[in-house]
Formats: structure tokens, sequence, C-alpha cells
């Protein structure tokens, strides 16, 4: 199938409603990183303030941080970022009537009302058909992929690299061009690794995933080595390694964050030990990301869900950002769109069998 970018509905500001309306209220943020009371919290969509008479659209958006009005533009800050004095849009209401308006429903297609008032499977869970999904996401990948057109992020849990396959057939996708970024923890990239260099993941054979004899050392004597090269490039550059997820991102010059975690062993050098850290890190790659691909991850993929807007900004277009999220949990998905993070599409699989259906489509 063609792929096609939907096209943006730019709102009727030369209406009465929009013209009409007040432009915002700015307080002066009390103190560093504290918010003026009554602040607006940014979300998602596309969000437009009134300032000075003309409606402007905040040029990111994420989840829960605030809108400063510096001169003739607008920022977008967590709150923690803030200066004392700095000026931040205050009010709750987003139906225009404070100066803000929330674009809810930004691109041609979106949310097409059923015909018929009772239909059967309206939400998407196990038992619903995934091969449409394929196609378009295919579709979409090979658009991203070609002519700049996008940049695409994956979002990576250790189930991708515990099997031998699902490893190549990743390493796979970012040799031909499918990734443009991805964002881990310690654990994907240690046994990832670990499979490169001893065959296992957790010290199970990562053929056949019966336990090695003295497997249980495996991931911790990895950590070791790469440690004492001093870096994950060093360590791939003197052990030789030629296969594997971060061998090929390290040949492809493929950008990723290793976001720490509490848990961690090592970890590995290179890891964000500090978590607002990871987070600027992880930043800096979803405010680039045009599709985003998150896998066998419930926690990164409700961050990476919550720090992504559903649109960007690019070449003075505007163009939607697609969030796939890839698990065999409902909830994981679910919990997703609690959050917020309501344009995201659920594949309930997997990331095996995901990766063997992508494979045949696109390797």
């Amino acid at each position: 199938m063609q792929f096609k970018l939907p096209k943006y509905r730019v709102p009727d500001f030369a209406s009465t409603a929009f013209a009409s309306a007040p432009d915002v209220t700015v307080e002066p943020a009390p103190m560093d990183s504290v918010a003026p009371e009554n602040f607006h919290a940014t979300s998602i969509y596309p969000e437009y303030f009134k300032v000075a008479g003309a409606w402007k659209l905040a040029p990111v958006s994420r989840m829960d941080c605030v809108v400063v009005i510096e001169g003739d533009e607008l920022l977008v800050k967590e709150m923690r970022r803030l200066n004392k004095g700095d000026l931040v849009v205050v009010g709750r209401d987003d139906d225009i009537s404070q100066g803000v308006y929330i674009h809810s429903e930004p691109f041609e297609g979106e949310n097409k009302e059923h015909t018929d008032p009772f239909f059967f499977r309206s939400s998407r869970s196990r038992e619903t058909p995934m091969s449409r999904d394929y196609e378009c996401l295919e579709a979409l990948l090979e658009y991203e992929s070609e002519d700049d057109h996008g940049h695409i992020c994956w979002v990576l849990g250790p189930a991708v690299v515990f099997d031998y396959y699902s490893r190549q057939v990743m390493a796979g996708l970012i040799e031909a061009g499918y990734v443009h970024s991805v964002l881990a923890g310690n654990a994907v990239a240690t046994h990832d690794l670990e499979g490169a260099l001893f065959g296992t993941a957790l010290g199970n054979d990562i053929h056949t995933n019966i336990p090695t004899s003295g497997g249980h050392y495996c991931h911790i004597d990895l950590i070791n080595k790469v440690r004492n090269c001093g870096s994950i490039e060093a360590f791939i550059k003197k052990y030789d390694i030629k296969e594997g997820i971060m061998a090929a991102c390290t040949r492809q010059r493929i950008p990723y964050v290793l976001a720490g975690s509490i848990r961690d062993d090592g970890p590995l050098p290179g890891v964000y030990p500090d978590v607002y850290a990871a987070q600027d890190a992880m930043r800096a790659l979803t405010d680039k990301a045009t599709t985003v691909i998150c896998m066998a991850t419930q926690l990164h993929s409700i961050a990476t869900g919550n720090m992504t807007a559903c649109f960007r900004k690019t070449e003075g277009t505007i163009r939607p950002v697609y969030f796939y999220i890839v698990d065999t949990a409902e909830f994981a998905s679910n919990k997703l769109r609690d959050r917020g993070s309501l344009s995201a599409i659920s594949i309930t699989t997997n990331v095996h069998d995901f990766l063997g259906n992508i494979s045949r489509r696109l390797l």
C-alpha cells in the first residue's frame, strides 16, 4: 500500500469566536522551578495561544509542561526548568475563552464516527485483527526511511534481545535504515552484548533458551569487560563484535539513550545514572521523532509516550507523530492511553512474532 500523510486541519482563526477571544493571561513564576497558581498544563496536542491579538502555535508540546511567553516566542518548559520571573500562561479553560485552544482533532481522517451506535470489538485487544496494522506500519516505515521524510525512534525492552532471531531482525532493521534512534535501558545493551560475546542472555542460550553451566555469571562478566574497556564502542572494537543491536547502532552511528534503573547491575558505561539527565537525553530524540515504536517495555513506553507530542512541525508543515506500542499485555497500551497518550496504536503480541512479521515485509 502507498503511504500518504494526512492533511492538517488549520483552525478557522478568522471566525468570530477566535477573533473575539481575549489574549492569554500570564503571571510571573514566583521562584525557580515553581509555576504560579492556576498555570496552564500542556497536552500532547497542538496548542494555540493568543498573544498580542494573534493566535500562535506552540512549536512543541509535551504532557504536563507549562508555556512561557518570552518576547514573541512561546516556550514549552518543564516546571523544573522555570526561572523566577518567567511569564507563565495561566488559566485552566482550553476552549478559547482564556486565549488558549487545544486542537484535539488536528488531522483529517481522525475520530470518524461509527454509523451504527452498536458494534462489536470497538476496543483493541488480543482478538483484534492486526493484518491491516502491519500493512500500514510497513508503508509508514518505508515512507519515513526514504529521503529523510521522518525520524523513526524505537523503544526496546529486554525481551527483544533474549532471542537470537529477534536480535538479528532488529539489527537488520538498523542496517536497512528503518531505525534512526533507540531508547532502552541497561538490560537491553547488556544482554545484547552478552549474546554477541557468550551466546547467552541472562545465562540462557539465545538459540535454545536452555540455561548454560555457570550462566548466571555471563551478564556480570560482560558488564565487567565493557567497564574495563571504558565504553560500549571500545568493547565492540576490542572484541570484534559484529552482530547484534549495539554493534549495528555503532556501525551505522545510530544515537541511543540507555536510561538507568535502581535495579541495574553495573551499569554499563554510557548508561545515564541520573533520571533527569536520562529524561533530557530521551527528549532530545523524541523531539525529532515522527514515528515511535515501543516494544515490550511498559515503563519506557509510558515515559516515552508522555514526552512525545502527537504532531511535529517540519519545514513549515504540521504532520502527525505515529506511536505504536507492541506488548503481550493489553494493560500496557491501556495504561498509556490512561496517561493521556491517546494517539497510541497497540499491537497485542510478543515482540518475537512482531519482528518476524516485520522482517518478512521489510527485510
